[in-house]
């Protein structure tokens, strides 16, 4: 998404979508969110019933957002819990690294990228 900056409410659809609404009008959010989600091929409806989904891009805009959430939340507190595949996937990049006394902290490579994502912002 290059500058696609979506609002509170037009995540809320996603993950609304996410966890399996079945069509547009289940939630408010959605049905107000849909045609711009829609537009930016994030969401889907299907051909016969109309059944609203996520794309492979709407599941990789939501799971960044989780990872973006969990840096955040590991800036502010090295015990705040992580979802396996985020910690795998933080890891993976070396953003995070598990603490002996337990939980994560940032690493240099984390905290940069959270500053950046927060210049952005």
């Amino acid at each position: 998404m290059k500058n696609e900056k979506l609002t509170t409410d037009e995540y809320d659809a996603l993950d609304f979508i996410r966890r399996g609404a079945s069509h547009d009008r289940v939630n408010a959010c959605v049905g107000r969110n849909a045609k711009r989600l829609s537009g930016i091929k994030l969401i889907k409806y299907e051909r016969h019933g109309g059944k609203v989904q996520l794309t492979e891009k709407g599941e990789e805009v939501l799971f960044l957002r989780r990872c973006v959430e969990t840096l955040r939340a590991l800036a502010a507190d090295p015990a705040a819990a992580v979802d396996g595949d985020v910690q795998l996937f933080l890891g993976k990049k070396s953003h995070i690294a598990p603490r002996e006394e337990g939980g994560f902290t940032l690493t240099d490579k984390g905290r940069e990228s959270l500053a950046d994502i927060d210049a952005q912002a």
